[in-house]
């Protein structure tokens, strides 16, 4: 235990804050970062999962490719510029409104693709099957991951199935690969990300989480919640389509699907890898009153839950405007809206203009408000 004397350590590269023992009663307890064991916050997206990262994970397979630590790689084979990613999906309850597993894994492995500007191509998937799962409940899966696929215009072309022992796994876990084509020449990547671009958010945030939520503990809240879980190749395909007087085909430098974590998260770790800070205006960031309503009973905040089918884009000032006006052309982009900007001060921090005048830092999470969202 620490000394009484002992003076805080704010968290940072110094690690997390330390509390005297002569703390009162009520003080924050110190965050635990050195686990002897995995625990559900280690996959939540936030500092936790940054931390076994970069302990484990990047000493081992350290490379140029991986230190870009985008969601997909982007490959140069020959003349081609590939862009390649994978992820699992351990979501329960596997069924939910506006998904399911299936979709889930087809969307988010395509917009991954798609966030570096690629038209996503192929797909793998592999199954981890529990024991006694329900065989009409696998077949509704696939059927919903052929329709999600098509809709997307990607061919799923191999895979691989394994069954587990009762009680050893959760009904269904699903890994996807996917691997696409970046076609245009753009270099679209989070550590591009520059001074004075303005920060699009391409619709209502919280839907997914929040829906996930309601389900998981049969919560009832005024108003449909449902899942935003969709592909986004096609919003990235028109918002790049943008004409400009120029002709210029880099005006967008920054993509991410702000998925575990939310859009708090994920700004930090654009503000992180390109050392920029940002502001964001509380009062433009779209939200549906029924999840506002229903984070507001829970005591979540919306900006830290989960998204699956909205994008973040920092984009140069002067096109800014023609990007936003043709996202909203797009039915995945009606509610888009400039939510804030990349500024040269304050490198490596997020800051937010609250609804009441103030200035809120919005840090990374710990852990994870839901686990297992995805």
């Amino acid at each position: 235990m620490p000394t009484a004397d002992e003076t805080s350590k704010i968290l940072g590269a110094s690690g997390p804050e330390i509390v005297p023992a002569s703390a009162p009663f009520g003080s924050c307890p110190i965050p635990i970062f050195d686990h002897k064991r995995i625990v559900l916050g280690h996959g939540s997206g936030g500092k936790l999962t940054a931390d076994l990262i970069e302990k484990i994970f990047l000493p081992a397979f350290r490379n140029p490719t991986l230190d870009k630590m985008d969601d997909q790689a982007v490959l140069k084979i020959g003349d081609l510029r590939l862009a390649f990613t994978t992820d699992s999906f351990v979501v329960t309850p596997i069924f939910f409104p506006g998904g399911d597993i299936g979709r889930l894994a087809i969307h988010g492995t395509v917009n991954d693709l798609a966030m570096s500007g690629a038209r996503p191509l192929y797909l793998s998937a592999a199954f981890i099957l529990e024991e006694g799962l329900a065989v009409d409940d696998l077949r509704r899966v696939v059927e919903s991951m052929r329709a999600a696929a098509a809709e997307a215009g990607v061919q799923l072309v191999t895979g691989d199935t394994k069954v587990v022992n009762r009680g050893k796994g959760d009904q269904i876990f699903i890994t996807t690969t996917g691997i696409g084509i970046i076609e245009n020449d753009v270099n679209i990547s989070a550590d591009q990300a520059s001074p004075g671009d303005k920060i699009i958010l391409s619709g209502t945030i919280g839907d997914h989480g929040m829906t996930i939520m309601s389900q998981r503990e049969g919560l009832e809240f005024e108003g449909a919640i449902e899942s935003d879980c969709a592909s986004l190749n096609e919003l990235v395909i028109t918002m790049l389509s943008t004409s400009t007087s120029t002709q210029r085909r880099d005006f967008i430098h920054t993509m991410r699907d702000p998925t575990r974590g939310g859009v708090a998260t994920t700004l930090n770790e654009i503000a992180s890898r390109a050392n920029v800070g940002i502001v964001i205006d509380q009062r433009s960031i779209p939200i549906r009153e029924s999840v506002k309503g229903a984070c507001e009973v829970l005591g979540l905040d919306p900006l830290y839950v989960a998204n699956e089918g909205k994008l973040l884009a920092f984009v140069v000032p002067e096109m800014a405007e023609a990007v936003l006006h043709r996202m909203r052309q797009h039915p995945l982009g009606s509610n888009a809206a400039v939510i804030g900007e990349a500024v040269d001060t304050h490198p490596g921090m997020v800051l937010m203009k609250t609804e009441i005048g103030g200035t809120r830092v919005l840090d990374v999470m710990f852990g994870e408000q839901l686990p297992r969202i995805c």
